[in-house]
C-alpha cells in the first residue's frame, strides 16, 4: 500500500532507479507520454510513476493537477487498458505541499517485451529509447530457452530414446547418413542438446519432443495438448463439422504430411482452373506452408491448454496459435522476432521454416499470383490468427480488403527494392487501364487510413507517383 511515508521514503532516494519515475505535471501531464513510461517502466520490470514531485534533488513535492477529477482518473486507467492491455493502480495522495498522483505499472509478461506505436521502450538516463538488439534478444530468450531444456522424460534406457523420437526422420531432414550404431545415434542428439546423459540413463528434453516424438502423448498429457489441430467445416461457420484431425506427432516429423493433409482438403480455385486449364486447389500449398509453420515456430509454449489450430471454412482457413506477437502485425512482411529461437534455428535447419523471416512475403506473393484477397493477421487476447481467403471477385471486395491488398502490395514490393504505383496495383488486381480512377481511389482511401505513404522522391504527377508503406 501506497502511503504518505511511503513518498517520503522516495523523496530522499539519492537517484531515480529503473523502478521510480517523478514528474512535476504541476497543471497537467500528457498521456502519450505517460503510456510511453508505462511501457518502459513495464519492460524493466514494473514500477512506479509519481506525479506532483520535482525530478531533481532535492526533491520537493509541488502538488499535481494531472487527471484531477475521479471521472478524468477513470478515463486515464481505461485509455491504459485499452491501448496496453495491462492494467495499472492509480493512488492519490494528499500531501500537505499538494496532490500526489502515483501509478503502479505491473512488470511485463515472462518472455514478452512489450511496444508502444511500433517500439519498444526503455529508460536511459531522462529519456526513453527503443531497446537494443541485444535486450530484446535476452527478453525473448526468458523462460522459453527454460521451457524447451525442461525434461520431457526422465530415466529413459537407450532402447526408449529410440522407441520415443523419430531419430530416423531427423537425420534425413538434416541430409546427413544415419550412424551405424545406437551409441552414435545418442552422441550426435546430445551434442544438439536434445537428450542429456546422467549417471545411468538418459534425458528427453521438450524440445526433442516436441520436434521428434513419435507420439506426443506417450510422454504427457502437457505435451500431448500441444499437438496441431485441423477442424474441417462443411460451410462458412462451425454449425458442421466434416473432419476433426490432431496431428500427434512431433513438429518436425509431421509437417509435411500435416501441410499434406491440409492442402488437399481444400476445394478447387475454379477461377484459376479456367486459365492455366489444371486442377489448383484454393489455398496455395505454399502460403499454408508457410503460414503453419509460423503458427508451430512462433507459439507461447507457456500457455496451457492449448494449441495451434488449423480451421478451413468453404470460403477461408485460419490458422491460429496461442500468444501474442512480439510485432505488430502490420510489420510483418519486413521484421522478424522469434519468441523460441531454439526451435526456430532446428526447424530452419530441418528446411521446415524460412531463414530470415520472408514466409510472410511468400503468403502474401502466393495470394496476389492465385488472385486471392490479401491475407488478414488478426490478434485477439491470446491468441494470433492468420486467415487466407477462397477467391472473390474484386467488384465483391470490401473497401477493408481493398486496402488491406493495397498496403500488403506496396509492403511487398518496397522488400524486393521496388515501389508500387497505380499501374502495378492494377495488375494485383487484374483489372485493366480503363479502372485507373477506382485504384487511385483505393491507393487515396490506404494513404488516409496511414498505412502508404507517397514517395516524395519520385514524380510528384498522380498518374506517374509511387507509393511507400508508412514504416519505409
Amino acid at each position: 500500500m501506497i502511503t504518505l511515508e511511503t513518498l517520503e521514503q522516495w523523496l530522499v532516494v539519492p537517484t531515480e532507479t529503473e523502478n521510480l519515475e517523478f514528474k512535476e505535471a504541476k497543471l497537467q501531464f500528457d498521456s502519450t507520454k505517460l503510456l510511453k513510461y508505462c511501457v518502459a517502466l513495464a519492460n524493466e520490470g514494473g514500477g512506479y510513476i509519481v506525479l506532483g514531485v520535482t525530478d531533481k534533488r532535492p526533491r520537493q513535492v509541488v502538488g499535481s493537477q494531472a487527471w484531477s477529477t475521479a471521472e478524468h482518473l477513470n478515463s486515464i486507467k481505461a485509455k491504459i487498458v485499452n491501448e496496453l492491455r495491462f492494467r495499472v493502480e492509480v493512488t492519490e495522495l494528499q500531501h500537505q505541499k499538494g496532490r500526489v498522483l502515483v501509478f503502479k505499472v505491473p512488470t511485463r509478461p515472462v518472455g514478452q517485451p512489450l511496444a508502444f506505436d511500433g517500439a519498444y521502450l526503455m529508460r536511459a538516463g531522462e529519456e526513453l529509447v527503443p531497446m537494443t538488439p541485444d535486450v530484446l534478444k535476452t527478453i525473448f530468450a526468458e523462460d522459453q530457452q527454460d521451457w524447451f531444456s525442461q525434461p520431457a522424460r526422465c530415466n529413459a534406457s537407450p532402447d526408449d530414446v529410440i522407441a520415443l523420437l523419430d531419430t530416423q526422420t531427423y537425420f534425413e531432414l538434416l541430409e546427413i547418413p544415419y550412424p551405424t550404431s545406437r551409441d552414435a545415434v545418442l552422441e550426435r542428439l546430445q551434442t544438439q542438446e536434445l537428450i542429456k546423459h546422467t549417471t545411468q540413463c538418459w534425458t528427453i528434453s521438450n524440445l526433442a519432443a516436441i520436434l521428434l516424438a513419435k507420439k506426443l502423448e506417450a510422454f504427457c498429457p502437457a505435451l500431448a495438448r500441444k499437438a496441431p489441430r485441423v477442424v474441417i467445416y462443411e460451410g462458412m461457420n462451425k454449425l458442421q463439422t466434416r473432419d476433426d484431425k490432431t496431428d500427434n506427432r512431433g513438429y518436425a516429423v509431421g509437417f509435411a504430411g500435416l501441410v499434406d493433409f491440409v492442402h488437399s482438403a481444400a476445394p478447387q480455385n475454379r477461377f484459376i482452373e479456367e486459365v492455366v486449364r489444371e486442377e489448383v486447389k484454393m489455398f496455395p500449398e505454399q502460403a499454408l506452408r508457410e503460414l503453419i509453420a509460423n503458427a508451430l515456430v512462433h507459439q507461447d509454449f507457456l500457455a496451457t491448454g492449448t494449441s495451434v489450430m488449423i480451421e478451413m471454412y468453404s470460403d477461408r482457413i485460419e490458422i491460429s496459435n496461442p500468444g501474442i506477437p512480439p510485432i505488430k502485425v502490420e510489420r510483418f512482411i519486413d521484421e522478424y522476432r522469434s519468441r523460441n529461437e531454439q526451435l526456430a534455428d532446428l526447424m530452419r535447419r530441418f528446411g521446415i521454416c524460412e531463414e530470415k523471416g520472408s514466409g510472410i512475403d511468400k503468403v502474401v506473393s502466393a495470394a496476389e499470383v492465385f488472385q486471392l484477397p490479401a491475407p488478414d493477421f488478426r490478434v485477439g487476447d491470446t491468441r494470433t490468427t492468420a486467415v487466407l481467403f477462397a477467391h472473390q471477385d474484386f467488384a465483391d471486395m470490401s473497401k477493408t480488403d481493398r486496402i488491406r491488398a493495397c498496403y500488403q502490395h506496396c509492403c511487398l514490393l518496397y522488400v524486393s527494392n521496388q515501389r508500387m504505383s497505380n499501374q502495378t496495383l492494377r495488375d494485383r488486381f487484374r483489372l485493366s487501364e480503363s479502372q485507373t480512377a477506382t485504384v487511385s481511389l483505393i491507393i487515396k482511401a490506404t494513404k488516409e487510413a496511414g498505412l502508404i505513404e507517397t514517395d516524395e522522391s519520385e514524380s510528384t504527377s498522380t498518374r506517374y507517383a509511387r507509393y511507400l508503406p508508412f514504416w519505409a
